[in-house]
C-alpha cells in the first residue's frame, strides 16, 4: 500500500464533482425528477462503487441486476417492489440492501438523498 492507494477513503463530497442527471425519460412514471451523484470511488474492474446520490420528487420505473446497499440520510422516498402489496418508507437513518432482481417504483416525495454502495454482477 502507497500514500496513493489508500485503504481508507473518507466520503469527501467538496473532493468530488457531481453529475447531475435523470431517470431515463422512458421509465419516468411522474413528474420531472432530477439526481445529483457524488461517485466518490469506483474499483478499477468497474465492478464496486460508492457514494451520495441524491434525486428530487418524481416516480420512475427501477430494475436491478445489481446488489445495492442503501442508507438514507435526509428526505422521504418510497420503494414499490412489483408483488408487494405495501411500499417500503426510506427515511433518513433508514439502512437497507437491494438484491439483484429487484423490479418496482422509485418515488422520491421529499428530495432523497443517501449513501450507496453498489456492487455490479
Amino acid at each position: 500500500m502507497t500514500a496513493a492507494d489508500p485503504r481508507y477513503l473518507p466520503f469527501d463530497l467538496a473532493a468530488v464533482v457531481p453529475e447531475d442527471g435523470a431517470p431515463d425519460p422512458e421509465k419516468v412514471v411522474k413528474g420531472e425528477p432530477r439526481t445529483r451523484t457524488w461517485n466518490v470511488e469506483e474499483t478499477p474492474d468497474g465492478k464496486v462503487f460508492s457514494g451520495v446520490w441524491e434525486a428530487t420528487p418524481g416516480i420512475w420505473r427501477v430494475s436491478y441486476d445489481e446488489w445495492e446497499f442503501c442508507s438514507i440520510l435526509a428526505g422521504i422516498s418510497l420503494l414499490h417492489e412489483d408483488g408487494v402489496d405495501a411500499p417500503h418508507r426510506l427515511s433518513a437513518g433508514d439502512s437497507f440492501v437491494i438484491r439483484p432482481g429487484f423490479t418496482g417504483l422509485w418515488e422520491v416525495v421529499e428530495t432523497t438523498r443517501k449513501l450507496y454502495v453498489i456492487r455490479l454482477p
